[in-house]
């Protein structure tokens, strides 16, 4: 008996040893298709932006941050070899955010890597600085708001100076521009969003927060840095940048009412009042299951558009100039021409004071971006490297081959 028992235990074993291994060959193979579909979506005339769209949706996201870089400027409609020119220094002293944005940015050392050396930290931080502070001039329509840098950061670790400048331009005039009023009236609205959703879902859980007068405040950090500011690890908040920017610029407010909805049970074991309820929810688990949210708020967003929760969100009338506009940028982003002709268009008008931007440039990698990749490297050690260069893991040569 003891022999059967040790002759099946193996078995067993073996099998699932057999199903691991098919498992990972599966996903590997998944990897290298949308690896494929996003090169030909790129080089596509004009740009496959559906493709790229569902590319960034899809579970694991754009995979690497050398895809991101190709993607990411797609998706906003920037063309990266008609940059504006690297943010100056000139700006800061005259402006009347530079003491606020210059104390948030010093507060920011943990969004940066902490293996990185002080020296390179600070080379970010005043880049960083003097995006914002360029963004910001360059569209006085626009308003500081605290969190703010949370989300340039990001673009500033994966693509550099001059192409972070020119996405967070874009993305502070049509899926931040509600954040950035002289006020906070239009960032209300769009928490107001929230309970609707809870409310459509389970009505149990949205009577239940009701009643302990919790209110949406605690989401607002979710909401206005697109969970940079309180997600520690660097990979989960690339996976949900890749969703957002695919995405309806109300997304991220869906992804907030997930949230809630997969912690229902924890909510509703709270004292029934607002600093119980609040304080549980403003805690955000690191461990979240972040592909079996993204594809709920997916879901829940379909089932109950904007549209459908309009009147329970709006409070008092209002018009959203982020919702408002979004049609009419998602259009603009399908005319887009491919790098190769956009390469070959910038050489047709080269000068002397044109150059092929240094992010993109072929001959090498910006000295911003070896800095970033050494600093989240050095953070999370082989594993960050198996995600950074996961395509190069998948095969380098098939790799090099598609970009």
């Amino acid at each position: 008996m003891k022999k059967g028992k040790k002759h099946q235990q193996n078995t067993g074993s073996q099998v699932t040893g057999n199903g691991t291994v098919k498992k990972q060959g599966e996903h590997e193979s998944k990897k290298k298709q949308k690896l494929v579909e996003i090169h030909r979506a790129l080089n596509s005339d004009p740009v496959d932006i559906e493709t790229l769209r569902r590319a960034a949706v899809s579970e694991g996201g754009l995979v690497a941050d050398e895809i991101r870089r190709k993607v990411w400027p797609k998706l906003l409609s920037v063309n990266v070899y008609n940059l504006p020119p690297r943010p100056g220094k000139d700006v800061r002293e005259s402006h009347k955010d530079y003491n606020q944005v210059l104390l948030d940015v010093r507060r920011s050392m943990r969004r940066f890597p902490k293996g990185m050396r002080a020296e390179q930290r600070e080379v970010l931080q005043e880049q960083l600085t003097d995006i914002i502070l360029d963004v910001l001039k360059r569209n006085p329509q626009l308003h500081y708001y605290q969190g703010y840098h949370d989300i340039v950061v990001t673009f500033l670790l994966v693509v550099g100076e001059r192409m972070a400048a020119a996405m967070v331009d874009t993305l502070s005039n049509h899926h931040l521009r509600d954040f950035m009023d002289p006020t906070m009236d239009s960032t209300k609205h769009i928490l107001n969003y929230l309970m609707p959703i809870l409310e459509e879902v389970d009505p149990e859980l949205h009577d239940f927060m009701q009643r302990a007068e919790v209110g949406t405040i605690f989401a607002l950090s979710w909401l206005i840095t697109w969970y940079g500011h309180v997600l520690s690890d660097f990979r989960h908040v690339l996976r949900l940048y890749d969703f957002f920017l695919a995405s309806h610029p109300l997304m991220a407010i869906y992804f907030a009412a997930v949230i809630v909805l997969y912690r229902e049970k924890e909510v509703k074991s709270c004292d029934c009042d607002m600093a119980s309820v609040h304080h549980l929810l403003s805690q955000i688990p690191q461990n979240l299951p972040y592909e079996e949210l993204i594809s709920t708020a997916q879901e829940l967003f379909t089932r109950y558009p904007p549209v459908v929760l309009a009147k329970k969100a709006a409070l008092q009338p209002r018009e959203s100039i982020t919702i408002s506009s979004f049609k009419d940028f998602q259009m603009a982003t399908l005319q887009q021409r491919p790098d190769t002709v956009l390469r070959q268009q910038l050489r047709d008008r080269a000068s002397s004071d044109l150059a092929v931007p240094e992010e993109v440039a072929p001959a090498g990698t910006s000295q911003l971006v070896k800095m970033a990749v050494w600093g989240i490297s050095a953070t999370l050690g082989a594993a960050a490297l198996a995600v950074a260069q996961t395509a190069l893991d998948w095969a380098p040569e098939f790799l090099l081959q598609l970009f």
